[in-house]
């Protein structure tokens, strides 16, 4: 298995977003309703895995297939529905990589990782704890990346309770 990678944060990732964003933009065209960066490499200060993760929102459920057509056929490669009607994508580069999930404007895990990404932004003690906890379970997972994800669930889910409070 291969370690989990958490680095300090790092200022060049929101160029990064822009960059593939830029890019889905003009693959995808009208048919995005947003794309959002989301994940730890979003929120400023915090620790992060090197992968720069977006969610792109289409303006309808309809146009889902021929969007995943579009990422299929450029330099994406297709991880299927993650079971939540979010449709993974990755893509490598030499430090860093990018994971794409594409979705309609209805999906529940898009607003919560909204949710999440903004209360961290906006308390930046919640984030260092979160900052700490991901390099803990990057040691104790010794690659084992469920075991990493498993760690971090009731962390997150908490974190969005709050963030739901405060709407």
């Amino acid at each position: 298995m291969r370690a989990i990678k958490v680095v300090d944060y790092d200022p060049s990732w929101p160029r990064r977003f822009a960059e593939i964003s830029a890019e889905i933009s003009v693959l995808l065209g009208d048919v995005v309703l947003s794309i959002d960066h989301l994940g730890s490499t979003s929120v400023p200060g915090l620790a992060a895995k090197p992968k720069i993760d977006l969610d792109v929102v289409t303006i309808s459920d309809d146009v889902l297939p021929a969007a995943i057509g579009i990422l299929r056929s450029a330099d994406f490669v297709f991880h299927g529905d993650l079971g939540e009607n979010r449709w993974a994508f990755t893509r490598d580069h030499k430090a860093y990589g990018f994971k794409l999930y594409l979705c309609d404007p209805a999906n529940l895990a898009h607003r919560q990782r909204i949710l999440f990404r903004d209360y961290l932004r906006d308390h930046t003690d919640r984030a260092e704890a979160y900052a700490d906890l991901k390099r803990r379970l990057a040691v104790e997972a010794d690659g084992d990346r469920d075991f990493y994800t498993a760690g971090k669930s009731a962390f997150v889910n908490e974190t969005i309770r709050l963030a739901t409070l405060r709407t």
